[in-house]
């Protein structure tokens, strides 16, 4: 059974680290998809 927490902890922290980069990053893309339209659909 303790082999199992620090497994369970790590997937923990690489959920956080990829969504500390993808919320980000998705919102970038929005944000560009918001202006091409804005830009080339009046």
């Amino acid at each position: 059974m303790t082999e199992q927490a620090p497994e369970s902890r790590r997937v923990g922290l690489m959920v956080f680290a990829w969504l500390w980069v993808a919320l980000p990053f998705a919102y970038g893309v929005y944000e560009l998809f918001r202006k091409v339209v804005q830009l080339f659909g009046g």
